[in-house]
């Protein structure tokens, strides 16, 4: 079993063709369940975005949604939240610093923080350098917020060790266009196991990318498991089939 937690439907402001891909790609990589959020939501009108992710959502059991919330435009994201989490098919928030120009530290952004946390809401939240340890920050100041630092604050994934250290409600997954040696091996290595999540960026990276950075972490028994798909149903609370959460058996001799 493995579940993707960073990953996007519809298409990107660049020539790829990536609208109907979700399930081609996961079947590639053997990636059971996927968390994705509309890249019409995180680069151009979250609203629109969202709407259009509930209507594909209805019609699959593999992908399940975020509300993408944008914190310049607080109202209509507490709007979105309350009409789409109760469905049962959006999971989560996915927040873009970047393109909403809303750093972690930022007052609309600890404002869209603490209405997730009121709302029991896990968000997955873009970092990059130092910001993971900000994003730490803001749970500790938030009781109750849990958030995913996305990228596990790429250049800055030595940061995310510390950020993780500081707050057992931080999350980090590993998934980023560049492949330093041993990244996430040194983190895996020093950060509670509960904390740590799969995630791919697809369709925007091949997911190649990030099962190169898991696999060269030699990961084992439990902590594999935790990795590839128990700590995100955990935290997004999904039900997993019988007989679909355990490794498969090793081949015969």
């Amino acid at each position: 079993m493995i579940i993707d937690v960073h990953a996007h439907w519809g298409p990107w402001f660049f020539t790829m063709d990536v609208a109907e891909v979700n399930h081609a790609v996961m079947d590639r990589y053997g990636i059971d369940l996927a968390v994705v959020s509309a890249t019409e939501a995180v680069i151009y009108d979250a609203p629109s975005g969202n709407r259009a992710l509930a209507s594909v959502l209805e019609g699959t059991d593999r992908l399940y949604g975020y509300v993408t919330v944008n914190p310049r435009r607080l109202a209509d994201a507490e709007r979105d939240l309350r009409e789409y989490l109760p469905t049962g098919r959006f999971v989560g928030a996915k927040i873009h610093t970047d393109y909403t120009r809303s750093p972690v530290t930022s007052p609309q952004m600890r404002e869209a923080l603490a209405m997730l946390a009121e709302l029991d809401c896990p968000a997955l939240v873009h970092t990059w350098d130092a910001s993971v340890l900000d994003l730490a920050q803001a749970c500790l100041d938030l009781p109750g917020l849990r958030a995913i630092a996305g990228h596990m604050g790429a250049t800055g994934w030595r940061h995310a060790i510390e950020a993780a250290r500081a707050c057992d409600r931080l999350y980090l997954e590993p998934c980023w266009s560049h492949a330093p040696a041993g990244r996430f091996a040194e983190v895996a290595a020093a950060v509670d196991a509960r904390q740590l999540l799969f995630g791919t960026d697809a369709t925007l990276i091949d997911p190649a990318s990030a099962f190169g950075a898991v696999a060269a972490a030699r990961l084992t028994g439990e902590t594999a498991e935790r990795v590839a798909w128990r700590n995100a149903a955990d935290l997004f609370g999904l039900k997993i089939p019988p007989g679909h959460g355990s490794p498969p058996a090793p081949p015969e001799r």
